[in-house]
């Protein structure tokens, strides 16, 4: 993997909206579909171009015009606490009116996260700048500064109008996508945008296109991104702050089992370019998870057995993210082999072990020893040394014996909590 190499931005626009679309709760293609509206918009205004189910709440959420109260309340009473009585819904709304100034918390982290991870990625400042500003609305009620008119970058108010025509125009028509956006025009916003889309209502070539959206198309011939392998790093240190961002229950935990994985790795003699193969796999095992909603992720007591098949699908949805960047597609088998054994009884494919690399080895470990020494919703942490102990059961019939001594060295001489 040594050299430098190029890598077209839009494979990694793919890739990475492929995995955003799924933890938003979109059909695929949301973001790439998002992306060729808001470019459109731009050629025709000449410009140089909680309780709740997480992902039904991001994906509905966009449909809803929250200027108006009761379109707003309804939303809620529908979304919130799906499953519970009405008196759970109305205590969980109660809680959540209590407790808005975290949701503004969470919104502000959310773009200013976006903005860090667009740096990471070898975007522009402008670019970072824009996705901080994508939830900033035209009349100033937006997140997370309240910007208003002109106050707000261009490129935020071109995608901010873009993702919300997406939406509509992929459940119902391009139509009804404009309908919706003149009637929040001067709200959400920019009225001259608004006027551009209109141009767009009758081009049934356009909107037909967005059935195959195809970035690529549209990506300018002189803004292919060359990588090193230190920026092929920060690109997987990118997607890793995303997965985390995933759950609270989770937070770090791609960048701990990167540091653990690593810590073995040197112990047991890996070369440069596996240490980096698998680094990058640690920091992106877990992408898969993108998929699996909050209600499982977070879920305090046992899975049933829906979730359970649900939650053992995130590694195959790994691989296949992983698999859409050529400079990444090495990377897929190992990441996705994260929960394997070596007895046969992991998933997602029960490989055993002549079918698992010396780094599969290390990588199952590595999780496996990170994830019981965090809290998780159904228990608190364990101990390094209670941790060590749980896992010794599972050697040598699931887990690599020389790993596991390799782990147990390095967990004895790292700082305390490791």
């Amino acid at each position: 993997m040594a050299g430098s190499r190029e890598i077209a931005l839009s494979e990694l626009i793919g890739a990475l909206s492929s995995a955003l679309d799924i933890g938003e709760g979109e059909p695929p293609g949301h973001a790439a579909r998002s992306c060729l509206i808001g470019t459109r918009l731009a050629d025709e205004i000449s410009l140089d171009a909680f309780g709740a189910d997480d992902q039904t709440a991001k994906r509905t959420s966009k449909l809803v015009d929250w200027a108006r109260p009761v379109s707003a309340f309804m939303w809620s009473l529908k979304t919130v606490a799906p499953d519970g009585s009405l008196s759970e819904k109305s205590e969980r709304l109660r809680a959540i009116r209590a407790e808005g100034h975290v949701t503004r918390s969470l919104m502000r982290a959310r773009c200013y996260r976006g903005a860090d991870i667009a740096r990471k990625l070898g975007f522009s400042e402008a670019t970072a700048e824009a996705i901080r500003a994508l939830d900033e609305h035209w009349d100033g009620n937006g997140q997370p500064h309240g910007l208003s008119g002109e106050d707000i970058p261009l490129a935020a108010r071109i995608m901010c109008l873009a993702q919300t025509v997406e939406v509509f125009y992929t459940a119902r028509d391009a139509h009804i996508a404009y309908r919706v956006a003149a009637k929040r025009s001067g709200q959400w916003f920019d009225p001259a945008l608004v006027t551009a889309l209109g141009s767009l209502r009758n081009d049934h070539r356009f909107w037909q296109s967005l059935r195959s959206p195809d970035v690529s198309a549209v990506e300018p011939p002189d803004r292919v991104l060359t990588a090193d392998e230190d920026r092929l790093d920060l690109i997987a240190e990118g997607f890793a702050a995303v997965i985390d961002a995933k759950s609270p229950w989770t937070h770090e935990h791609c960048d701990r089992v990167r540091m653990i994985a690593v810590g073995m790795a040197r112990v047991l003699g890996f070369d440069e370019p596996d240490l980096r193969e698998l680094r990058r796999a640690a920091l992106l095992h877990d992408i898969g998870k993108l998929s699996i909603s909050n209600r499982i992720l977070d879920k305090p007591g046992p899975l049933t057995e829906d979730e359970r098949i649900r939650f053992q699908s995130h590694p195959l949805l790994t691989e296949q993210i992983l698999a859409r960047v050529p400079s990444f597609g090495g990377l897929a088998a190992l990441a996705s082999a994260h929960h394997e054994r070596l007895d046969g009884h992991g998933y997602p494919r029960g490989l055993t072990g002549d079918e698992l690399t010396r780094s599969m080895r290390v990588l199952a470990v590595a999780d496996v020893y990170e994830a019981l020494i965090s809290d998780r919703p159904y228990r608190a942490a364990f101990s390094p040394r209670d941790a060590l102990e749980l896992m010794s059961a599972d050697v040598p019939s699931g887990l690599d014996p020389e790993v596991f001594a390799a782990l147990k060295s390095v967990v004895f001489v790292a700082p305390a909590g490791f």
